[in-house]
């Protein structure tokens, strides 16, 4: 449970941390090259999941749905190439 708590409190006092874009850089371009591609890993992922929300909010507001229509009615007419 201690680790809990001290990694808990330890999240808190990170996300207090403010960095600018520059900080981030230099930070990032001094890493050791195997720090460097698991940053990289870790990046991508966190831009996929933004991506993810994205999508799942504009699903969840209706901003597709048009775009859904007119991508069935294409189908429906013959308007679509096999992959």
């Amino acid at each position: 449970m201690a680790d809990t708590v001290r990694y808990s409190e330890y999240r808190l006092a990170f996300r207090e941390i403010v960095v600018s874009r520059q900080e981030l850089e230099a930070a990032v371009t001094s890493l050791p090259a195997e720090e460097l591609a698991e940053f990289a890993r870790w990046f991508e992922e966190f831009l996929a999941d933004a991506w993810d929300r994205r999508i799942e909010a504009d699903i969840r507001a209706g901003r597709l749905d048009e775009a859904g229509r007119r991508a069935d009615a294409d189908f429906e007419a013959g308007r679509c190439k096999p992959l």
